[in-house]
């Protein structure tokens, strides 16, 4: 299954879901041992491994971040060469003063939000989502 590419349709069933628990972006040395540290999403980078981790396991580990984020799921399943997706609902997000930082996953969007802002996040992600809802005949 590849995914949906018609943004309307994307922006229509994106199904935003905050997940439970705080999330948090964190740097290791490349050859940092990261088997216990379960990352969701991990990125090399030249300054390092980049993490994104469950706030209780940095804290365990003693790994410094400066960014508390809440994890929100968009649950249509975007193909990765769909067009407009991000651009949408980051502006939506930024025009309502929120930043995010997405990964994108094989099947669906994951969106980080500072923690205190995620409800918000959720309303105008389900906001554009209705606003993008074709009008009733």
């Amino acid at each position: 299954m590849s995914g949906e590419t018609n943004l309307a349709r994307l922006l229509q069933s994106m199904t935003p879901q905050l997940n439970p628990g705080q999330y948090v972006f964190c740097c290791v040395p490349a050859e940092h041992d990261c088997s216990t540290l379960q990352p969701l999403a991990s990125m090399h980078e030249p300054e390092g491994l980049s993490l994104v981790l469950t706030r209780e396991i940095a804290d365990a580990h003693g790994l410094s971040y400066d960014y508390v984020a809440a994890w929100i799921t968009l649950e249509v399943h975007s193909s990765l060469a769909a067009v407009g997706l991000t651009a949408s609902f980051s502006a939506a997000l930024a025009q309502a003063g929120i930043s995010c930082n997405v990964v994108a996953g094989f099947h669906h969007d994951h969106i980080f939000v500072p923690s205190e802002r995620a409800e918000r996040a959720l309303s105008t992600l389900r906001a554009l989502s209705a606003a993008s809802l074709p009008e009733p005949a």
